[in-house]
Parts: structure tokens; sequence; C-alpha cells
């Protein structure tokens, strides 16, 4: 049963407290981490370099403040 309540999490990688859907590491395939930290994962793993992906999750986050 699903539920609308929100869960605090802790992510093991950058120690932000979240409450949106974890992704999964792409480490270990079933560690729970923080969507910010699943975006650098998976963009790193196509060679984004850290500056540009710190400009993409600015990004996302100006998206997603605009919706909210």
């Amino acid at each position: 049963m699903k539920t609308n309540e929100r869960v605090e999490r802790k992510c093991p990688i950058c120690g932000a407290v979240y409450y949106d859907v974890p992704a999964i590491s792409r480490a270990d395939n079933k560690t729970p981490i923080c969507p910010d930290c699943g975006i650098r994962e998976s963009l790193e793993s196509i060679g984004v370099n850290e500056k540009e992906q710190e400009k993409i999750l600015g990004i996302i986050h100006s998206c997603k403040a605009n919706i909210d």
C-alpha cells in the first residue's frame, strides 16, 4: 500500500538528508543514495566532469523549484 508519508533518509555518500525516492548506487546496485548522488554517478559513468555535473544539477534544481 502506497502512502504519501515523507520518509527521512540520509545519503551514505554525501551525508545529505533527503525525502525523495532514493536512487540505487551504481557501485553495488543495491545501496539507496540521494537523487543528486544518483545523478552524479550516472553523469560520471558517461564521462561528464564534476564542474559540468554541478551545472546540470543546478538546472535540475531550478526547474524543480519552478514546479513545486
